[in-house]
């Protein structure tokens, strides 16, 4: 019963944090902003925590089924 709600929330985790690391990556590499308003080296650095974090996140729950 609880495999399911699993492999969603590591789906989940794991495509939102694949999908803003390549995101981040690609914004930085064009030397575009990656928030507007806010020093670059700190919004790159942020988007790429929480995106490394969110990848965590979804293997801690693909580990736990």
């Amino acid at each position: 019963m609880e495999r399911g709600p699993a492999i969603f929330a590591g789906a989940v985790f794991a495509l939102f944090g694949g999908g803003l690391l390549v995101w981040t990556a690609a914004r930085v590499r064009q030397r575009r902003p990656v928030a507007h308003g806010v020093s670059p080296v700190a919004s790159a650095t942020l988007a790429s925590l929480v995106s490394v974090i969110a990848l965590i996140v979804g293997t801690w729950c693909f580990s736990r089924l």
